[in-house]
């Protein structure tokens, strides 16, 4: 099945944000209470750490760029670092909007609505948040999303 690149570029966020060392063995169960304080922490940890890589990348690439001057004598050789250059910079735009959404996600956890669907009010499930901390709708209230677009694209 094609899934597409804005899916797999969707799944490398997810592998990113998971790959995070969080240097505590803490695992948020469904045994606790949900959105207890331990797993608030858990999750504003997870949260933080992953903005704190995406912005340790964007440094990276402005040092990249200023670092590349275009001398490079090669026609071919030049425009093959331009593409990559431009990859990068929709890499990271699409990161800074990711930034807005890691704070909206603490901001929530802040007010007390993390985790919590904004459609229903219902919990969006452990499972889910930690495959997409930035999750705003259950599962179900997501798919419900996805089809009225899909039919609102089709007309």
């Amino acid at each position: 099945m094609n899934r597409g690149p804005l899916y797999m570029a969707r799944k490398r966020e997810k592998e990113s944000a998971l790959s995070i060392d969080l240097s505590d063995d803490y695992r948020p169960s469904e045994d606790e209470e949900f959105m207890n304080e331990r797993q608030l922490a858990y999750f504003r940890r997870l949260l933080e750490a992953w903005k704190a890589d995406i912005l340790d990348g964007a440094k990276q690439t402005i040092h990249n760029l200023q670092d590349e001057s275009g001398s490079l004598p090669d026609i071919v050789d030049r425009a093959s670092a331009e593409s990559d250059k431009a990859l990068e910079l929709r890499t990271r735009d699409r990161q800074r909007k990711l930034i807005s959404k890691i704070d909206s996600a603490l901001r929530r956890i802040d007010d007390g609505s993390y985790g919590f669907c904004e459609a229903t009010g219902e919990p969006i499930g452990l499972r889910r948040l930690e495959a997409r901390p930035t999750a705003t709708l259950s599962l179900e209230a997501q798919e419900r999303h996805e089809r009225k677009e899909r039919t609102l694209r089709d007309d």
